[in-house]
């Protein structure tokens, strides 16, 4: 009983460290871009001199784009550590389920065809997003929707919308520079009116998840031990898959297609914090905001006054760490409730 309150107090300092980092990483954020300010002036441009040009580029650019960058990587984050946890898949993400392909299918087709309606990308890649969700669970369905038949049914639509998206993209060359940035993931129009559509999905996603942590935690002693102990298996896995899929369908509306968060970033708190579900969901979606906020400020300086969007930073570094996860046997979700620190 000692050993479990002292890993609980270690858990949750780590949790307090997640969310001091979360702020400084706002403010670091906010403070370096193509121009650089001081702390001093960030305090006086915010707070007093609210009528001149600094003040309005702070509050209606840096400050809703790290906000957003931090409630995409939020999102993302919580929903592939929700879809890890319900497929005991530790290579399942929002891309696996088919979320992204049927965002971004929706998307290039709005861009290709209907160009002079961009205002339409976000509610309808929304749409598309969960409806490809549904259409996965429906094909994996055969008296109940196992974690395999999931995933192989998600890698099959993904893959078929993903080839209906390239063929758009060929048929109409000369409209391709239009979905490049929703394709690679970019925070770079962002304003406030994203902030305000994200953040209840966020904090509505991370109540009902961490509501429903011990159910997720008892989902990984697997369907038999869970239904042995009065879980409703399927009933509980649709709820937790509609959750993920609507927590990564409006962070891909905002974003794009921003890879590697939702796959890598359950991994990092994972190691750090532990299998339990009631420390790990908050874990991975603090620590996913933070990358996110964090690879948008790299895509922002490196090249500065050029500004690189934040998915290619996020692939150039995330391969090479996912990789080095598998060479050293870290992609792994134990299963064991003793492991679980349960």
């Amino acid at each position: 009983m000692k050993d479990l309150r002292t890993l609980n107090s270690y858990r949750l300092s780590v949790l307090l460290f997640f969310l001091g980092f979360l702020v400084l990483a706002i403010f670091f954020s906010i403070r370096f871009g193509s121009t650089q300010y001081s702390w001093k002036e960030i305090f006086h441009f915010l707070f007093v001199d609210t009528a001149a040009t600094k003040h309005r580029i702070l509050v209606k650019l840096r400050v809703p784009r790290a906000l957003t960058a931090g409630l995409v990587g939020f999102c993302l984050s919580l929903a592939g550590c929700l879809l890890q946890g319900i497929t005991r898949n530790p290579l399942a993400s929002p891309n696996i389920i088919g979320v992204s392909a049927g965002a971004g299918l929706v998307a290039v087709f709005i861009f290709i065809l209907f160009p002079n309606n961009y205002y339409l990308v976000t509610p309808f890649a929304f749409m598309g997003a969960f409806l490809t969700t549904i259409m996965v669970y429906i094909l994996a369905w055969k008296g109940g929707a196992s974690p395999l038949r999931l995933v192989l049914s998600g890698i099959a639509v993904a893959s078929f919308l993903s080839a209906i998206s390239n063929a758009l993209m060929i048929f109409f060359p000369d409209r391709v520079h239009n979905v490049i940035g929703f394709m690679v993931g970019s925070l770079s129009t962002i304003t406030w009116k994203q902030v305000y559509g994200l953040w209840p999905y966020a904090g509505g996603g991370f109540l009902v998840s961490y509501f429903l942590a011990d159910q997720l935690n008892i989902l990984l002693l697997g369907d038999e031990t869970a239904t042995s102990l009065g879980v409703k298996v399927e009933k509980i896995r649709l709820v937790f898959i509609i959750l993920a899929s609507l927590l990564a369908a409006a962070a891909v509306s905002v974003v794009g297609l921003l890879g590697f968060v939702g796959l890598i970033v359950p991994h990092l708190a994972r190691l750090v914090i532990g299998n339990n579900a009631r420390f790990l969901i908050p874990g991975s979606a603090l620590l996913g905001a933070i990358v996110v906020i964090l690879c948008d400020l790299i895509g922002r300086v490196i090249m500065r006054p050029l500004e690189l969007p934040v998915g290619i930073i996020m692939a150039i570094l995330g391969a090479p760490f996912f990789l080095f996860l598998l060479r050293r046997g870290g992609v792994k979700i134990n299963q064991g409730s003793k492991k679980s620190g349960h």
